[in-house]
């Protein structure tokens, strides 16, 4: 079983503070010391809940945070053990977070499923797929919005009139030809000329 010693009296407890803050270093390493039992103390609460780890792993874990606790301490703090105790506890908890984390994690490449034709996909397939659609859809809004100012800089008004009309931007209804033609007041083939002379320029435009 292992012992520890016995904590310090205020005045000693005090004292070695100071020291330590006028950069002794073994001053630190006696309040580290003396200040182990309270390690053990805040480690009990614990021992039942983290199984995967033994208890001289959880009195190092905790013995990191009294460390931290020591060197950060003023006296603006309150008490030392007090502040301690607060400092052991989150390092613990840090631990069950992270134990906990890892426990969850899946294996992108476990099978979670099968496609249509009866072949295994996994997480991967499904996150690669994904981002190559995002990919897509990027490439796609970038095009839409070059389209949009060729449309408005190398194209008439009649011309741009026309190609909004027969795609549907901006929001429009997407319209045939001859729809447009009536809407125009215009004919159907001089539409269409009109349509192949806007194409080839927003064509060159965007190579």
């Amino acid at each position: 079983m292992q012992t520890f010693m016995e904590p310090l009296s205020c005045e000693e407890e005090e004292y070695y503070l100071r020291c330590f803050k006028d950069g002794d270093q073994k001053a630190k390493d006696i309040l580290v010391e003396h200040n182990l039992r309270l390690v053990a103390y805040v480690v009990k609460k614990y021992v039942n809940q983290e199984k995967n780890r033994t208890l001289d792993e959880l009195i190092s874990v905790g013995t990191i945070g009294l460390m931290k606790a020591v060197t950060s301490f003023d006296e603006k703090k309150g008490k030392l053990s007090t502040y301690a105790a607060k400092c052991i506890d989150n390092e613990l908890l840090m631990l069950l977070r992270g134990d906990k984390k890892t426990t969850k994690e899946v294996s992108l490449y476990e099978p979670i499923g099968a496609d249509g034709d009866g072949n295994e996909i996994s997480l991967y397939d499904v996150i690669e797929s994904d981002e190559r659609l995002i990919d897509v859809q990027c490439e796609l809004n970038d095009d839409v919005e070059k389209l949009k100012v060729l449309i408005e800089s190398v194209l008439s008004k009649r011309e741009g009139e026309i190609i909004v009309r027969r795609y549907g931007l901006y929001g429009h209804r997407e319209l045939t030809q001859r729809e447009v033609a009536k809407r125009l007041g215009i004919s159907r083939s001089y539409v269409s000329r009109i349509e192949k002379k806007a194409l080839d320029k927003l064509r060159r435009g965007l190579e």
